[in-house]
C-alpha cells in the first residue's frame, strides 16, 4: 500500500507540473499573439497616419506648387501661341476661299 501512495503522489505531482507547464505555454502563446496583433495595428495606423511630422513634406508641397505655377504660366503662353497660329491659318484659309 505504501508503494501505491508513492505512485499516486508521483502521478499527482506530474499532473500538477504538466498543468503548470501547459498554462505557461498557453500564456506565452496568448501574449505572442497579442503582440502580433498590436504590431499589425501599428503598421496599419502608420499607413493611414498623416505624414506631416517633420515638415519636410510641407516644403516639398510648396516647391511642387511653385513648380506647377511655373508650368501653368508656360502652358498658358503655349496655348496663346497655338491660338494665334490657329487664327493665322484660319485667316489664310478665308483669304484663299475669298480669292477663289
Amino acid at each position: 500500500m505504501g508503494q501505491y501512495r508513492e505512485s499516486s503522489t508521483g502521478s499527482l505531482s506530474s499532473l500538477i507540473s504538466g498543468a503548470i507547464l501547459g498554462a505557461a505555454g498557453l500564456a506565452w502563446w496568448l501574449i505572442s499573439e497579442a503582440e502580433k496583433r498590436q504590431k499589425t495595428r501599428k503598421q496599419k495606423a502608420m499607413l493611414y497616419a498623416p505624414r506631416m511630422q517633420d515638415g519636410s513634406e510641407a516644403l516639398e508641397t510648396a516647391s511642387f506648387k511653385s513648380f506647377n505655377s511655373d508650368d501653368s504660366d508656360q502652358l498658358e503662353q503655349r496655348v496663346e501661341q497655338l491660338n494665334a497660329a490657329i487664327a493665322d491659318v484660319r485667316k489664310q484659309l478665308e483669304d484663299l476661299g475669298a480669292s477663289n
